[in-house]
């Protein structure tokens, strides 16, 4: 059964033939070395041709024109709208999710941010190699001291002439030792607040700017992951991104696109364990019978594809809400919430499933629950979001507009 089908309400072909496309690639050039990829990071020792092996997959999704899926064509995007974002993400996820938290810090958190607040020069400069795949980009917001309470940062950024001097550490950074362009959040006015903080675009190559790898990660061991450092690094007023003291509502207006970025891509993983044990269901017997025939195994496939169902159509119903200019930080936070638990839940069935056979990295699944772990936390952990959708519910957030969304889809806009 294609559980992609039927969902031709937000899809159009053109959607398909994007499924079509991302989905080829992600199995002919992804599946058959991710396997590798994830043993050598946990070891630490991915040697050369693993490394850049993996860059090429990204240059690759940079030459099919995914990393800027979702940005106009002059700013050197497919020109294509938010729910092709969310295919992109849910099919490449489906094999591995080190791939789309490319997509999410990349394009999600960095680009969609540049076009969003970026000047006429920022978006000539910097949004369109991005758009075009020849720039990698990555968001530093969290710090070792702070992560969901991104106003405790220490990172600093001090007007000095032309320029600002940065000072400061992000850590658990997608992209650190990789990235070429990197949006930096920094205090600018300590003692403001949320009014305080401003956004910086940062190259890799200026004097100041360094990053180191970090090791022992769970899950998502294919992607490259670290701190980066700014020491006395000099940035050119020229590369704020918005006015000084707008950083926070960037930054969360930022993590508004990350998040649904995130929901889709869980949403594949979901799909991905749904798959792998509708086949090993079938294949195994036990007691004389397919594993497939026994009830317990039933409900837990029953249940895969329940979570699928809802966690598509609301992820969907976020990227139409988007494609409207609607805001959406509810419906895209509920996404993420709900995709994410999810996912989780369903790759841990997709182990029980497998038996010992799921706890050995023989077969998938084992590698799909590390994976789906990582998602409950970053980007806004589980609790963060049943916080944020008490608050809607309340009534408690219609104050606080702090958010501002991207520009309606319109195809003479993005064509």
């Amino acid at each position: 059964m294609d559980y992609t089908a039927h969902y031709d309400m937000f899809l159009t072909e053109e959607h398909e033939m994007l499924r079509r496309t991302v989905r080829d690639f992600a199995e002919k050039e992804i599946a058959p070395f991710i396997r590798a990829w994830d043993r050598s990071g946990a070891r630490h020792d991915a040697g050369p041709e693993e490394r850049q092996h993996i860059r090429l997959v990204i240059n690759r999704m940079g030459e099919l024109g995914l990393l800027g899926v979702c940005l106009p064509t002059k700013y050197g995007g497919m020109g294509m709208d938010y729910l092709a974002l969310a295919v992109v993400c849910e099919e490449i996820e489906r094999i591995d999710s080190f791939p789309r938290v490319v997509m999410s810090v990349h394009t999600g958190l960095n680009s969609l941010s540049l076009f969003q607040w970026g000047t006429d020069d920022q978006k000539r400069q910097y949004l369109v190699p991005q758009a075009k795949g020849e720039k990698l980009a990555a968001y530093c917001l969290t710090e070792p001291n702070s992560g969901t309470d991104a106003v405790a940062m220490l990172t600093t950024a001090r007007r000095a002439g032309e320029d600002y001097v940065l000072n400061g550490e992000k850590t658990w950074i997608s992209l650190a030792d990789i990235a070429d362009n990197f949006l930096v959040f920094a205090k600018t006015d300590p003692d403001k607040g949320v009014r305080g903080i401003s956004a910086f675009i940062v190259e890799r190559n200026w004097p100041g700017v360094s990053s180191r790898p970090l090791h022992g990660k769970l899950g998502v061991r294919a992607g490259n992951t670290g701190s980066v450092v700014f020491q006395d690094v000099r940035v050119p007023a020229a590369n704020r991104l918005g006015e000084e003291g707008e950083g926070f509502k960037i930054a969360m207006s930022a993590l508004d696109n990350g998040r649904y970025t995130v929901a889709a891509g869980a949403t594949g993983l979901i799909q991905a364990s749904l798959e792998a044990s509708l086949s090993y269901a079938q294949e195994r017997q036990t007691f004389g019978m397919p594993i497939a025939e026994h009830q317990l195994v039933k409900r837990m496939i029953s249940h895969m594809v329940r979570k699928l169902d809802t966690s598509r159509l609301l992820v969907y119903r976020a990227g139409w809400m988007k494609n409207h200019g609607r805001r959406n930080t509810r419906e895209t936070t509920l996404a993420k919430w709900h995709a994410t638990i999810s996912s989780f839940e369903c790759a841990d069935d997709a182990v029980q499933i497998h038996g010992a056979y799921g706890y050995s990295d023989e077969y998938p699944v084992e590698r799909y629950l590390r994976n789906a772990r990582g998602a409950i936390i970053y980007e806004g952990t589980r609790e963060l979001q049943e916080l944020l959708q008490a608050d809607f519910a309340l009534g408690l957030r219609m104050n606080k507009a702090l958010r501002a969304e991207l520009p309606a889809f319109a195809p003479d806009l993005w064509g």
